[in-house]
This record gives C-alpha cells, structure tokens and sequence, in this order.
C-alpha cells in the first residue's frame, strides 16, 4: 500500500480539488480517499462555520461516504472514481483516539490519500503535497509544523503581493514546485510527479 497526504496552509486552498483531480487522474492506483476534519467548541475547522459535523460524544467518528452525487467533499472523492471514501471527524487533538479505528479500515487499501496536514503525527506517507496560496493570509500551525516534510509544493500563482506575515518558505525552497492556476488544480506535471513517485509500491496482498 502507497500513501500520499494532500495538505495545504489555511482553508479553500483547494485540497479537496486536489484529491479529487489526482484520483479521477490515477484511477489505476484504486484509490481508498480520506477526509479529516477536526472541529471545536461547534465550529467546524473544515470552514470555520457552525456545523453538524461534531459526533455525539463530542470525540470522534469514521463514516464511509456512499453518497456519489459530488455535493460534499467526500462525495467528489467518489464521483472521482475512489474505491471507497472515509470521513474521519475528531475534536481538535484528539485524532490520535481515531487513529486505530481508521488503521484498520485502511489496512486491506490498495492505495490511500488523505485530505489533512495533522495525519503526519501518526503517519508517514510515501509522498506529501502541501499547497499554498500567497493571497490568503491565514497559516495553519499543523501546515507550518510539516512544512519541511513536504515532498512537493503545489502553489496557486500570485496576483500581487504576498499576504502571509513572517511566514518562511526556506524549508521547501529545493522541493519541486507545480504552478496552478485555479479552477486547474492538478496538472499533468503534477499528475505524472504522483505517479512516478508512488508506482513502485506493489498492491497489498493480505
């Protein structure tokens, strides 16, 4: 099993366009797409808005998404073409109690990608994409604290000047760097960069 973690600084950076782009591009690697999403005090951290995403216990949960309509994120992973999906929802730091249950969902996956900066905690991908946006200020702890593990940058073109504040890109001045300007997420550089990078890993065989 191969593992690629799709991360980026702040929200509406385009992670989920991401995922969704690069499962619908390798659908060869049968794809198993995960969404984390960590929420506080009502307010989910997915948009910053008042939700219904927090579990009834107030901890955590895992649903496998079935809905193929596109409406949600999960649901764009599969109307992408993923195999199965799985939205993982947790308080924030509390991931690590989910992290058991969602391993052994995992285990029988062909290939995984996930949506989420903080899984580096707990896993180590073959390959993390982190994404950036110079026009929107906001940057996120997790994506600072994994900044230099990113394998790649994917970074929206700038219009003007940059937005962030005291915010330093040395820890990924060396990576490879694919421009996008959106709604093209997800190029044919960056669709082949995947590919070579995660296509040496044979199929799980329990």
């Amino acid at each position: 099993m191969s593992l690629v973690v799709v991360g980026g600084h702040s929200r509406s950076v385009g992670k989920t366009s991401v995922v969704a782009g690069l499962v619908s591009a390798l659908p060869e690697f049968e794809w198993t797409a995960v969404k984390i999403t960590q929420y506080g005090h009502g307010i989910c951290s997915a948009n910053g808005e008042a939700c219904d995403c927090a579990t009834g216990d107030h901890s955590w949960a895992i649903t496998e998404e079935r809905d193929r309509s596109g409406d949600s994120d999960t649901s764009r992973f599969l109307a992408a073409g993923a195999k199965k999906v799985y939205w993982a929802r947790t308080e924030q730091g509390r991931l690590a109690e989910a992290m058991p249950t969602l391993r052994q969902k995992l285990e029988l996956a062909r290939n995984v990608i996930i949506e989420s900066n903080s899984i580096l905690k707990f896993l180590r991908p073959d390959l993390y994409l982190t994404i950036l946006d110079p026009a929107t200020a906001d940057f996120k702890t997790s994506a600072r604290e994994f900044l230099d593990r990113a394998d790649a940058v994917i970074l929206h073109e700038k219009s003007g000047d940059s937005a962030w504040q005291a915010v330093s890109l040395k820890p990924v001045a060396d990576r490879r760097v694919f421009r996008i300007q959106p709604p093209q997420y997800v190029t044919l550089e960056l669709v082949e960069f995947v590919r070579s990078r995660i296509a040496v890993k044979p199929a799980f065989s329990g």
